[in-house]
């Protein structure tokens, strides 16, 4: 996720530096921050994906279903139907390797 914008217009490399030092030298702390890493496994975030995959064709298959007549026949209902069509059911047969040493 981006950092807010501070002006309208972006600072130029001179404006930056100056803003640097300006707060280096009033002794400003430094905040530093690190994006949490995932922790969860190759086969739990494979797993999660599939589950996810599986509930947006299902939201899309109650679009579809939702659809008025009159646009039964549009791009809209054409794109809900090829994704409504799609078997997921290969991907959720597939078992990832769990890893060396972990066979």
């Amino acid at each position: 996720m981006p950092r807010q914008s501070i002006s309208e217009t972006a600072m130029t490399g001179a404006e930056r530096q100056a803003r640097y030092r300006a707060a280096h030298a009033a002794g400003a702390p430094v905040v530093r921050t690190r994006r949490l890493s995932d922790r969860r496994s190759r086969i739990q975030r494979w797993n999660d994906t599939i589950a996810a995959a599986v509930e947006l064709q299902a939201e899309y298959a109650g679009w579809l279903d939702a659809l008025p007549d009159n646009q039964q026949e549009s791009a809209l209902a054409e794109a809900l139907r090829a994704i409504v069509e799609l078997d997921l059911s290969e991907l959720q047969a597939v078992e990832p390797p769990r890893g060396f040493g972990r066979d």
